[in-house]
């Protein structure tokens, strides 16, 4: 049986330095302000999209970034290739862990076969992967999120939005893992408003064609979607999303962000006041919990899931015109209460 581990939040400030790490595939940045004594900490691997992408991958950056700002130690983080294979995956985290940082993580599902081999090479390395709960090893945490029950909730906003009675799903791979991202959604929208139509799309069928990295696919998709009278559009789609939110703001409708607090986002603040509230899961959380539980000695394993019970999914207040509006609020505050007991089980396909 796996051993399902929790890991609370710490803190203490410490000051950096830069380090610069060469490993296959990408480039990476790392600092510490320890490394004479050759401490080595957290490493990530980004997804498709790399840093830069407004959400999921960033998120991980910010919590490589808490850990390395408290821990003081060296850390690495490293682009994607267009076009790399599994093998370039494995090499990656191989020569990583093979340079002493511990944890190193992958960021995404596609990193589930390199994982599982990397971590049969290096076991006293302890190992991560975002969005996975495939690998049953002794030194792997799988870092799951309940994605659609944040999605359901942004389906009870949608539907308390709309005045056209429909609205839009803009999914940037056709996958298992977002179609939990869909399934919620629409679940919250029939369940809160029966008559709202929900409009779905997926951008491709497999990563490489782009599904998470093509911000004129998301604006196409949503621009379809709004031409069909969609006023509220959420997108599951990586750095393609900008393109979703840039699509609402210049129609004048409400886009739902995804994964971080978009409406925070720098790159997004043109079209921040479009951007009604984001269905974020805390990935920043999960990966510096795990370099946490590193360097308290008790290293994290097994699944360690996130959920609207432990307050790592759930949806952004920024936006005023969302915080504000206490009819939206209740029916949200309600729904958030009964998935939780459990009166409302939330479909995840």
């Amino acid at each position: 049986m796996r051993r399902i581990s929790r890991i609370t939040v710490a803190g203490a400030a410490t000051a950096s330095l830069a380090l610069a790490l060469s490993a296959c595939g990408g480039t990476s940045t790392s600092s510490s302000s320890s490394e004479s004594k050759g401490d080595r900490g957290l490493a990530i691997a980004y997804d498709v999209g790399g840093k830069g992408d407004q959400s999921f991958n960033d998120a991980a950056f910010a919590g490589l970034e808490q850990a390395k700002t408290e821990f003081g130690y060296a850390t690495a983080d490293i682009e994607p290739t267009e076009g790399e294979t599994d093998a370039d995956k494995t090499q990656r985290l191989v020569s990583l862990a093979k340079q002493g940082y511990n944890p190193v993580v992958g960021v995404g599902y596609a990193y589930a076969p390199a994982v599982k081999e990397a971590a049969a090479k290096y076991p006293g390395t302890t190992f991560g992967i975002v969005d996975d709960s495939t690998i049953d090893a002794k030194n792997v945490a799988d870092l799951v999120f309940s994605e659609e029950q944040a999605s359901y909730l942004a389906g009870v906003a949608a539907a308390k939005s709309t005045k056209t009675d429909v609205v839009g799903f803009v999914g940037g791979v056709d996958i298992p893992l977002i179609h939990k991202f869909e399934a919620g959604f629409e679940q919250g929208v029939k369940d809160t408003d029966p008559k709202v139509k929900v409009l779905s799309q997926y951008l491709t069928q497999t990563a490489e064609e782009g599904g998470f990295s093509s911000p004129d696919k998301g604006k196409t998709a949503a621009e379809g979607q709004i031409e069909k009278k969609a006023d509220v559009v959420y997108a599951a789609a990586g750095l393609s999303g900008q393109g979703v939110i840039e699509a609402a703001a210049a129609n004048k409708v409400w886009a739902i962000g995804v994964d971080s607090d978009q409406y925070k986002q720098e790159a997004l603040a043109q079209y921040k006041d479009s951007i009604l509230t984001s269905a974020m899961k805390d990935v920043a959380k999960a990966v510096y919990n795990l370099a946490k539980s590193v360097e308290g000695g008790t290293p994290g394993t097994g699944i360690v899931r996130g959920d609207l019970k432990t307050g790592e999914v759930g949806l952004s207040h920024s936006n005023p015109k969302f915080a504000d509006n206490a009819e939206l609020q209740e029916a949200i505050d309600t729904a958030k209460e009964k998935i939780i007991s459990g009166e409302i089980k939330v479909k995840s396909s």
